[in-house]
């Protein structure tokens, strides 16, 4: 009999196989994107030093001001955006999406889709 692996390994699994193909540079920095159960993280990461350039979440109060929920793709668009300015704001233009191993659909498409329309290029 097989045993059933959770959705949380499976993701974890399918992340660290994209990480072994993805980057994050000074140049161009990697934007990692987190989700939980009521929340979602997002940071853009240099990993040839291992810092945490700019990060937001859905705790911030920038964020979920005139929000009904925060885990949903209003949710998304909203931290894509805020995300994308304040990298603008320290000189980050560029950057390797980090899915995170979650399927590009949803939430995880709509925060891409508002970073980019707020000025990210990836």
């Amino acid at each position: 009999m097989v045993s059933k692996k959770s959705r949380s390994a499976v993701r974890v699994k399918k992340h660290r196989r994209e990480r072994n193909r993805i980057v994050g540079t000074t140049a161009r920095p990697r934007l990692a994107v987190f989700r939980s159960n009521a929340h979602m993280y997002v940071q853009i990461i240099d990993d040839t030093v291992g810092n945490t350039l700019v990060s937001a979440c859905t705790l911030q109060d920038e964020v979920k001001s005139g929000l009904e929920h925060t885990n949903d793709i209003e949710a998304a668009k909203k931290l894509g955006s805020v995300i994308a300015k304040k990298a603008i704001e320290k000189g980050i233009n560029t950057v390797v999406f980090d899915r995170g191993g979650y399927v590009y659909h949803g939430k995880v498409q709509a925060l891409a889709d508002a970073a980019r329309e707020a000025g990210l290029v990836f």
